[in-house]
């Protein structure tokens, strides 16, 4: 039965991507493709924007650097707080469905992507304790000759950087990601996003957002969908013992 859940989410991805394409990032395709043997973002590998290869950067712990952007200015990141790094860069990177929210004015930039409260705390509580010197990843660097990446600023913990995960999600990438109202119409970066894909890329589900009572009814059927996929991976992971 899981089976049907993974199928629906290949079919949803290739009637997306036809439609969208990659973003126009320097690792980006033109438009997105199968790519088994990736090294890591495994959970874009029916349908990525980006080449296997690109993803052996993001492999072995500690990443260091990704492209030329060193993610070990303030000391090398907790175990805990890399793997979200991870989730956010390959999202950007690989997944098919992260041009459903283009920058409208920058081909290769997001804006707006809506990410789950539980994820966006999860990921200040994982990173709280690690040290970081820019507040906002996209500009707050200075950059050398090379494209490197250097700290302006003196390193702080993540915890006197932000607030809270919303003040995090929403400022550590710039405009790229919002806290969503909803529970289940947000991404968490894992296979429920399947789920939330399907009700965030309908074109009725933005038009109907001043909606109340169409809102409140995509949440609904969003929800219901969820608790049906978990428990049939629930089902699954009997099976399997």
């Amino acid at each position: 039965m899981l089976r049907f859940a993974v199928t629906l989410f290949a079919v949803m991805t290739s009637s997306t991507c036809q439609k969208y394409g990659c973003l126009e990032g320097d690792t980006h395709k033109l438009k997105p493709s199968p790519e088994p043997n990736m090294h890591e973002c495994t959970l874009y590998s029916k349908s990525s924007c980006c080449y296997a290869d690109f993803t052996e950067q993001l492999a072995h712990s500690p990443v260091i650097k990704v492209k030329n952007s060193y993610w070990n200015r303030c000391g090398q990141l907790s175990k805990s707080c890399e793997d979200f790094t991870k989730k956010i860069e390959c999202f950007y990177r690989c997944s098919p469905h992260a041009a459903r929210w283009i920058h409208p004015s920058y081909a290769a930039g997001i804006r707006s992507v809506p990410l789950c409260q539980s994820f966006c705390d999860d990921w200040y509580e994982a990173c709280k304790d690690d040290s970081i010197c820019a507040r906002n990843w996209l500009t707050d660097w200075e950059w050398d000759e090379s494209g490197k990446n250097h700290c302006k600023n003196k390193c702080i913990p993540y915890s006197e950087m932000y607030t809270n995960g919303t003040d995090m999600c929403q400022n550590m990438w710039g405009e790229s990601f919002k806290v969503s109202k909803s529970s289940c119409l947000c991404l968490q970066m894992n296979k429920k996003d399947m789920i939330a894909i399907k009700y965030l890329l309908s074109e009725s589900s933005e038009e109907s957002s001043s909606s109340s009572s169409s809102s409140s009814s995509e949440e609904h059927a969003c929800q219901k969908k969820l608790l049906k996929f978990e428990k049939l991976k629930g089902e699954e992971g009997e099976q399997t013992r």
